[in-house]
């Protein structure tokens, strides 16, 4: 008998480069007339959101734009933006940069128009009624949030919370390498390497795996560990990085519906402490947490050898590992929480809010109490 499945993702996924200039025509075909583009600061003083302005402008749709998204967005720029969004009275939403700007473009559109608060859609499947139209276009190849039902948002000095809901997938994707060019060597390592993480640990999540969130993180990995180092090494390749954006789509579809899991939930206090990168914190604990895996996923890592460029030894978890550290050591990134100043006195702390992501650690292959949780920080501190 097959997998029972409920797949969802993104209505309608566009991978060209030079897509961009399809924004007008898109946005017409939703019926936007008056579009919010949210982005960060990062990429309004660097003029790439331009790309999308200049686009609409001439197409002759009307727009504004939101650049205070930050990392780990706190819950007060999001409700800022929102009410930024309603006085503009706009009628769809397009997001345009990396994780962060892409989950708040998706809790704006969900929440212009809604009588729901904040804290009412916070969980898994609290979104009531329908949202504005929305448009997502990542410059990076990371996240996959262009084509996950998931906004997270940092709720607490040092908490995130998830929004999970249907209504959260946009109705487009728009993914065109040419607006990656020029991003630095070590955030393409970073959401590369996070985007990696989405494909291994959908293909081992432990509750909703499937034959076909299977195949879509097989061939995330195989595009993503073929093309990272080129896109770390040659920026302006613009093939290598459109193979990272599609690869970095699929690794998101797989763990949109086969969900993440002990590297991400170990990641997040990382963030919510030191704002180190996600990208960055989920490559810090990957070979740790693979490792403490190993008991009970080494056949499923052993099957992933096969999707990593030109394996010399036989399959194994082991191996797997093996190839994924020196991958990671190729990018030049950071590799130990000691290099990124993380206090050593500080890891039962980070221990404690692990064991908080517990909608994350159910997936995980093997339970993760807090003193597992403390051994794997110790292991990635160095």
């Amino acid at each position: 008998m097959p997998d029972i499945i409920d797949f969802q993702t993104t209505r309608r996924i566009i991978c060209e480069p030079g897509a961009i200039a399809r924004l007008p025509a898109l946005a017409r075909e939703l019926g936007i007339t008056r579009a919010l583009i949210v982005t960060d600061n990062g990429i309004f003083k660097s003029g790439l959101h331009k790309r999308a302005t200049d686009a609409l402008r001439n197409g002759d749709i009307d727009f504004a734009v939101d650049h205070d998204v930050v990392a780990d967005p706190p819950e007060a720029v999001v409700l800022e933006a929102i009410t930024k969004a309603r006085s503009l009275r706009i009628d769809g939403v397009i997001g345009f940069g990396g994780g962060s700007s892409m989950d708040v473009a998706k809790v704006i559109a969900t929440l212009v128009a809604s009588r729901q608060s904040i804290q009412e859609i916070y969980g898994i499947g609290n979104v009531r009624g329908n949202r504005l139209p929305l448009i997502q276009i990542p410059t990076t190849a990371g996240t996959g949030s262009e084509v996950t039902p998931i906004a997270i948002i940092t709720t607490g000095q040092t908490t995130k919370t998830g929004i999970v809901s249907p209504q959260l997938l946009p109705d487009i994707a728009l993914l065109d390498a040419s607006l990656t060019i020029g991003l630095p060597p070590h955030v393409t390592a970073a959401t590369g390497i996070d985007a990696m993480v989405h494909a291994i640990e959908a293909y081992t999540s432990k509750i909703k795996k499937n034959a076909y969130s299977d195949m879509l993180a097989r061939e995330a990995l195989r595009l993503l560990s073929a093309n990272l180092i080129t896109a770390v090494r040659q920026g302006d390749n613009l093939a290598a990085r459109q193979a990272m954006l599609y690869g970095a789509m699929l690794a998101g579809q797989a763990f949109a519906n086969a969900p993440v899991a002990a590297v991400h939930a170990l990641a997040y206090p990382l963030g919510g402490h030191y704002h180190i990168s996600h990208g960055l914190s989920n490559s810090l604990m990957l070979p740790h947490v693979l490792r403490f895996n190993l008991i009970e996923a080494a056949g499923l890592y052993a099957e992933l050898c096969g999707f990593l460029p030109a394996t010399r030894q036989a399959p194994s978890g082991e191996y797997f590992i093996e190839v994924l550290n020196d991958i990671i050591t190729q990018t030049g990134i950071a590799r130990t929480l000691q290099e990124v100043s993380v206090p050593r006195e500080d890891l039962p702390i980070l221990s404690r809010d692990a064991m908080l992501q517990q909608r994350l650690l159910v997936n995980n292959p093997r339970p993760v109490t807090e003193a597992d949780a403390l051994s794997l920080y110790e292991k990635a501190w160095g």
